[in-house]
């Protein structure tokens, strides 16, 4: 089923969705659930600055060297998905009217439907990065994300994502943010690819040395 019409030293587990107590880290950030359930993302400790360099290299390597894709915006459009879903705030930022957090993508995709062609194109490249990110780099929270009695059951990811960014990028060629339109393009054309690429890349992290406790990205 596909919706929407046309137009550093930790494995990546322990760096984004480690089981954690805390309820604030010390930088004020709140770590991350899955779903208000038990997996949590951990408190960023570190500057972004060092994440950056971690996910940019690791990115170069699995999609210039690795899977032979040249293309820098669309690494660094990557980087930067990775970089935002940081933060659970990012991951759910799609809302309803009414100010509620939608956590399904058939409910992002039915607000979409109802928005003004800017917020409609935002809302698909949200769904776009929100199924490639779970696709790519989380592939085994698909059945808690997909459950039999959650709206998303039958949802195809892969299909949803790509669609959603061609929809996005249909209308971004016709406002301020033309330029996004290519990327978007391509990341529907590749959506296969990047999320294999996501996958590398969380492999490649899992690989990297551990950090002291003094330059770790997350406790």
């Amino acid at each position: 089923m596909v919706l929407g019409r046309p137009c550093c030293g930790m494995t990546f587990s322990e760096l984004m969705v480690q089981a954690s107590d805390q309820t604030r880290s010390p930088t004020g950030l709140r770590p991350f659930r899955l779903l208000g359930e038990e997996a949590e993302m951990a408190p960023i400790l570190a500057g972004e600055g060092v994440l950056r360099r971690v996910f940019a290299g690791a990115a170069e390597q699995t999609f210039e060297a690795e899977l032979g894709i040249a293309d820098p915006p669309l690494v660094e459009y990557l980087v930067e998905l990775l970089l935002r879903f940081l933060r659970q705030e990012a991951i759910y930022r799609v809302r309803d009217t009414s100010g509620h957090r939608l956590t399904q993508v058939v409910d992002m995709v039915e607000e979409a439907e109802h928005r003004a062609a800017r917020t409609r194109r935002e809302i698909y490249r949200h769904v776009g990065d929100f199924t490639l990110f779970f696709s790519g780099l989380f592939p085994e929270h698909l059945p808690k994300l997909q459950a039999p009695d959650r709206k998303d059951h039958l949802l195809n990811y892969c299909q949803q994502g790509k669609r959603s960014y061609l929809i996005a990028a249909s209308y971004a060629e016709d406002d301020e943010s033309r330029e996004q339109a290519p990327i978007l393009r391509h990341l529907s054309e590749e959506f296969e690819l990047c999320s294999e690429g996501l996958r590398r890349i969380r492999r490649e992290i899992d690989l990297l040395p551990k950090l002291d406790s003094q330059s770790s990205a997350w406790n």
